[in-house]
Formats: C-alpha cells, sequence, structure tokens
C-alpha cells in the first residue's frame, strides 16, 4: 500500500467551514463504524461541534482521499493547570491495518502538537482506559507517569489536580460514566467503562501488552472484569518524545538498546506510594 498522506488539524470546529466540518464527521465516523460493534457518542465521532472545537487530530489518507484512519486528542482546560493533552481515540480501516499507521497518527498528533503549541514547555497530559495494552504503552512511552509500575512515589498535586478535574468535570467527554466513585490513590474509575464500548475483559489476549509483567500490573490495580477504567497522567515535552522515537528505532539497531536500560516493575502498592 502506497504511503497515506497524513494531515494534521488543531481545533478545527474553529477553523473549518461548517460544510467541511460536517465532511470530517462524517468521514471520521465510517472509519470508527469498522472499529466498534456499535458506535459510540464519543468525542469527534459524536457529531457534536463542541468537540470539535477543543479536538487536534491527525487523519491519513489515501491517494484518492479516502481517509484511512485517525488519531482524536481532546484538550481539556483544568483550573490551576492549562491546557491538558487528553489521549482519545485513534481508528484504523482494516484496508490499512497492520502497516504502522496506528503509531504514526498517534506520534504524530504528539509531536505535532508539542512542536507547533508547546516547544519549550511540554504539556501535562492525560488517559483513560480499560485496555491493558493501551495501560502498558503510556507508561512506557510517557515521563512522569501516575499510576505507573515504574513510579514508586505518591502522585504530585497537580497529577492530582487534573484526575481530579477529570472526575468533577470532564467525565461525559471521556464517556465516563457520571456515577461512579473514583479513587485518587489508585487513579481508578469503578466500573467507568462498564456497559460502554471501551470496557475490555481482564482476560482478553487480544489487549494485553505484549509485555506480560505490564498486563498483570495493571490488571491488577482494576477490576476491569467488571468495567473500571484507569486515569494515567503525565507529562509529555520534545525532549521525551524524541527519547520514544529513538527507543523504537533502537529496537532494530544493533548496539543502540543498551542505551535504554529496562526500569524494573514494582509492586501495585509501592509504585503508588506506599511502604
Amino acid at each position: 500500500m502506497p504511503r497515506p498522506r497524513i494531515t494534521y488539524l488543531y481545533r478545527p470546529g474553529r477553523t473549518l467551514p461548517l460544510a467541511r466540518r460536517d465532511r470530517l464527521v462524517a468521514e471520521l465516523r465510517e472509519v470508527a463504524e469498522t472499529c466498534f460493534d456499535e458506535l459510540p457518542r464519543y468525542q469527534v465521532i459524536a457529531g457534536d461541534p463542541e468537540a470539535l472545537d477543543h479536538a487536534v487530530l491527525t487523519v491519513a489518507r489515501d491517494a484518492d482521499g479516502r481517509v484511512l484512519g485517525f488519531c482524536a486528542a481532546r484538550l481539556l482546560p483544568v483550573e490551576g493547570v492549562g491546557e491538558v493533552f487528553h489521549l482519545g481515540l485513534t481508528c484504523v480501516h482494516p484496508d490499512a491495518r497492520g502497516t504502522g499507521l496506528t503509531h504514526q497518527l498517534l506520534s504524530q498528533v504528539i509531536g505535532r502538537y508539542l512542536l507547533l503549541h508547546r516547544p519549550l514547555r511540554g504539556a501535562w497530559f492525560s488517559n483513560a482506559a480499560s485496555v491493558l495494552s493501551s495501560l502498558g504503552n503510556v507508561a512506557l512511552h510517557f515521563e512522569d507517569v501516575h499510576p505507573s509500575p515504574f513510579r514508586q512515589v505518591p502522585p504530585s498535586s497537580t497529577h492530582l489536580r487534573i484526575a481530579r478535574a477529570i472526575a468533577a468535570h470532564h467525565r461525559a467527554r471521556l464517556h465516563l460514566r457520571p456515577d461512579t466513585p473514583f479513587c485518587d490513590r489508585r487513579f481508578v474509575f469503578t466500573r467507568g467503562n462498564l456497559g460502554t464500548p471501551f470496557a475490555k475483559a481482564r482476560d482478553e489476549a487480544a489487549y494485553h501488552h505484549r509485555d506480560p509483567a505490564l498486563t498483570r500490573w495493571y490488571g491488577e490495580l482494576a477490576d476491569l472484569d467488571a468495567g473500571d477504567a484507569v486515569v494515567q497522567v503525565g507529562r509529555v515535552s520534545l525532549g521525551g518524545f524524541g527519547r520514544h522515537v529513538a527507543r523504537r528505532l533502537g529496537l532494530s539497531l544493533p548496539g543502540v538498546r543498551h542505551l535504554f536500560p529496562a526500569r524494573p516493575v514494582l509492586p501495585v502498592h509501592r509504585a503508588l506510594g506506599g511502604a
């Protein structure tokens, strides 16, 4: 398959004419329908104009202009912190799966956002998921992530401020149930994804991380069979993003892997700052 063309869109609800916005949403929904049994009313695929106002997107198209995939993040306002980059939804059409497009879309949406809008300061980010592979990848590739098996101190005041703001103000935008308790030590919404397309059972091997230790760790942190959702909060910067890219390249370059030594996977209670 020829290399797709990837475009970057920042807050397209504020910049695109109405007809183009409607067409974009229809194209995104068409791809998303290949990824869900039932299309959720979630972020940019919900058809809500407000969602596009706060979205950051990368969209991949083939030579004919057909959308092959997209990655949509959302900018969350958090008092005392500012703009938080929430990792959102990535969908790839079956015709383009297995080509590395998912990684390209995610890398470009993060890299371009940092380069164009946060080149010096970096950004705080959040993630909410019940998918073990997603949780493990965020722990591996982002900075200062909580909760993470590589971090053995309690969450900082900023980690807590962002997580509590999500619980108090942003549940609906992240498709989290409005009536479930949030644990601000484990950063877990009890049954937060119950009954939604985002809930994944712990034993669904297709959603496990390639590192069994990460799969076990997040499987112990949250009761995924009951629909729990984990919120991760951390930092992302151009420097850290560059190290992530180098790490991925190092997997295939002899003599480079030693530059990125493996970090120990701590027991859950230690990674949460326990004794």
